[in-house]
């Protein structure tokens, strides 16, 4: 399992590097939205690189090999019982989405938590970079509680696997400064968050950066009346006080959650 983990991984990280690639691109071509690169992409991808080291060092076992443990142990609820493959897999893709809309929403309502997380909210841009812009403490405490759900319901290494690929092409689409055409927009927002949806979660309006929570899944957002359709107006991105050239900066973005 240890080889399949990491020719997975690989081949993971080629697919993101891709998918990012593409993303910029199209970006260039057809921005949704003005959104300056130079510094702020060097801080944004500098938080990525730190972020991948602090997990490594912190929580070597990642989810895979928190669901390789479980299943070795028969820890966790679906270990208990014989599933199909499909279904461990579907039901890992639900679970872990929900989990996610869970913390994300937490993230926005526990004071400790928003200091971290508002470091993403910071930039003052929305682009594909964005989705890489995470303070390293939030990222592990992140990996912690996926970890913790992995083995509580005891989701199988292939169903974390597919779950992976999926959430990190997802939040590099979600992110991404493009719109969909407009024939595509509703129909595609019906089942799946599109990027028009998640860049009013990162407008400085509270009210609507506190919705569209959802990374993969829409649903998740009408279900728990979170669901934010349109901006109100024009829409500003990042928070109200940060409208600068502050969080283009690497030790600034590092330093914020510590700030008074």
């Amino acid at each position: 399992m240890d080889t399949i983990g990491t020719e997975w991984e690989l081949g993971a990280f080629g697919a993101m590097a891709l998918v990012f690639t593409l993303f910029a691109l199209v970006e260039w071509l057809r921005p949704a939205r003005k959104a300056p690169r130079g510094k702020r992409w060097v801080t944004n991808l500098a938080l990525f690189a730190l972020d991948t080291l602090a997990v490594r060092l912190v929580v070597p076992l990642l989810m895979v090999g928190a669901a390789a443990l479980a299943a070795e142990r028969g820890w966790g609820l679906l270990n208990q019982f014989e599933l199909p493959a499909w279904a461990g897999v579907a039901i890992a893709l639900l679970a872990l989405d929900l989990a996610l809309y869970v913390q994300h929403w937490a993230t926005h309502r526990v004071p400790l938590l928003w200091r971290l997380h508002k470091v993403h909210h910071s930039d003052p841009a929305f682009d594909v970079t964005t989705a890489a812009r995470f303070h390293p403490i939030e990222i592990v405490l992140s990996m912690g509680f996926k970890m913790a759900v992995v083995v509580a319901l005891g989701l199988p290494v292939w169903g974390v696997l597919a779950f992976e690929l999926v959430f990190n092409l997802a939040t590099l689409f979600t992110h991404a400064n493009f719109a969909l055409p407009r024939g595509l927009e509703r129909p595609v927002r019906a089942l799946l968050v599109t990027p028009t949806m998640h860049r009013i979660h990162h407008s400085a309006i509270q009210r609507e950066t506190d919705s569209n929570y959802g990374t993969l899944l829409s649903g998740w957002d009408r279900l728990f009346g979170t669901y934010t359709e349109e901006a109100e107006g024009r829409l500003t991105i990042g928070l109200e006080e940060y409208q600068d050239t502050r969080p283009h900066r690497l030790g600034w973005s590092l330093l914020l959650p510590f700030h008074k």
